[in-house]
């Protein structure tokens, strides 16, 4: 009930915020402070832009549905899907291999990485404020037909928080 209410409360503030025409970082942190249980370690945008650029860099798991992945995506992402993830389709990966999970926000890709992390992967890391926060910082993102700028933004509500890119709803 508590962690309702701390939600409730940021996006208020952010509503607020956005109202004065101020920026919503602090009221994303906070949000997003609320919504982890902070059971797996997180990595910043621009920790994960550094590390794809090293030769041996961490294998992207994209936690979100088929049709948000099909609008865009952090390239080289696999796509494993929250709503029927199974640790078992990764039995490919070595359970040592360095991993980032990600969705729109990083909710559902902590719930991955948290079962990731009882499946007995070691290195396991959620991007932190996940693809809206990667695009928010002005990283790429592709689609089949190369980089775009649409992001599927899941609902109008959670869609406040992306704020580059063009977001797409269905």
């Amino acid at each position: 009930m508590q962690r309702k209410l701390y939600l409730v409360g940021a996006l208020c503030l952010c509503l607020l915020l956005q109202a004065c025409g101020q920026a919503t970082d602090k009221a994303y942190g906070l949000m997003l402070k609320g919504l982890y249980n902070h059971n797996v370690p997180v990595i910043t945008p621009a920790q994960l832009g550094a590390a794809l650029q090293q030769k041996s860099h961490p294998v992207l798991l994209d936690t979100r549905s088929e049709e948000e992945y099909n609008v865009s995506h952090i390239a080289g992402a696999r796509l494993v899907e929250y709503d029927n993830f199974d640790p078992s389709r990764l039995k490919d990966v070595p359970k040592d291999t360095p991993l980032v999970v990600y969705c729109s926000v990083g909710l559902r890709s902590e719930r991955v990485g948290e079962k990731l992390k009882k499946a007995g992967y070691t290195n396991v890391t959620n991007l932190y404020g996940g693809l809206f926060e990667w695009v928010n910082q002005g990283q790429p993102v592709y689609n089949s037909q190369g980089k775009t700028d649409k992001v599927h933004a899941f609902s109008k509500s959670w869609g406040v928080w992306l704020r580059k890119g063009e977001k797409v709803y269905e």
